[in-house]
């Protein structure tokens, strides 16, 4: 099953950057339904009180261990956080490799993992979670589930229930970056391609296929955003726009420079002007 999303090579195609002195992105390359160039990252973030928390792992290399030990040193993982019900296909083997690591997870992970056992040999159906973000909680979005005091300390967090995918965004409090999966996308992916062979890529600029370009299109964040605009209130939203207005007006109210997503390029300059013009049909809402 997951073996026809990985790359068959992560090593060799991995870009590794590093946004801040304790903020190490690995990009790698990554297709949607085998056609759509979206790209994939984990986020690697070094905690105040030691060790790392891992935002949306990928394949763990040579290389991503070596940069868990440059920002986590005998700590290692602490967290390990999947992001949305969709990006989780790696937890186990870095659980493996950090068997004390936490694992933070959406409402639903855990089963729909469950439902792959004898399926896929990437999914350890046993892996134990440390945290399960509860759905449809009675509080407002503006009051953050608890998840320990260490990761309290060092991260906000906005859990988007009712998005289709539920997304958990933290804000990591020390240098105030925004970290976030499909909530936004920045395409194209142009890091993520980067060490990519032109001619092996299914979706490359020249010869892209159309479902790639319409995709695109509606993902970026500069130009004309009405296609982008029109997916996150019609289709990202659509469930219960009201509580994803709270959710926004939440992560909007936290201080961020820059915003680091799972697919497409990080947004390091302008990060909250960006955001709000996506989301702009949402905030003229709540006026």
């Amino acid at each position: 099953m997951s073996d026809k999303l990985v790359p068959v090579n992560p090593a060799d195609v991995m870009v590794i950057h590093d946004i801040t002195p304790n903020i190490t992105t690995l990009s790698v390359p990554f297709l949607r339904f085998g056609r759509i160039e979206v790209g994939g990252r984990c986020t690697i973030v070094r905690m105040t009180g030691g060790g790392v928390l891992v935002y949306s792992p990928v394949a763990l290399t040579p290389d991503a261990a070596a940069v868990v030990v440059r920002l986590g040193g005998e700590e290692g993982v602490k967290y390990l956080v999947a992001p949305d019900i969709e990006h989780h296909i790696f937890l186990s083997e870095w659980l493996k490799a950090y068997p004390t690591a936490r694992i933070v997870a959406p409402q639903g992970l855990a089963e729909k993992r469950a439902a792959t056992r004898g399926k896929d040999s990437r999914i350890n159906v046993n892996d134990r979670f440390f945290a399960i973000l509860a759905d449809k909680r009675a509080q407002p979005m503006r009051e953050p589930q608890s998840i320990a005091p260490d990761f309290d300390a060092d991260f906000g967090l906005v859990y988007f229930d009712m998005h289709p995918n539920k997304e958990v965004v933290l804000l990591y409090r020390p240098e105030n970056i925004l970290i976030e999966a499909d909530l936004m996308f920045n395409l194209p992916a142009i890091e993520q391609y980067h060490r990519v062979d032109p001619a092996t890529r299914h979706g490359a600029p020249g010869h892209a296929n159309l479902i790639n370009r319409l995709f695109q299109t509606m993902m970026r964040t500069e130009g004309n955003l009405v296609w982008a605009r029109r997916f996150q209130w019609y289709i990202a939203s659509r469930s219960d726009r009201v509580r994803f207005n709270e959710g926004l007006k939440v992560v909007d109210g936290w201080p961020f420079s820059k915003i680091i997503p799972c697919h497409g390029e990080t947004i390091e300059a302008d990060a909250k002007e960006v955001f709000r013009r996506v989301f702009a049909w949402h905030f003229a809402s709540m006026k």
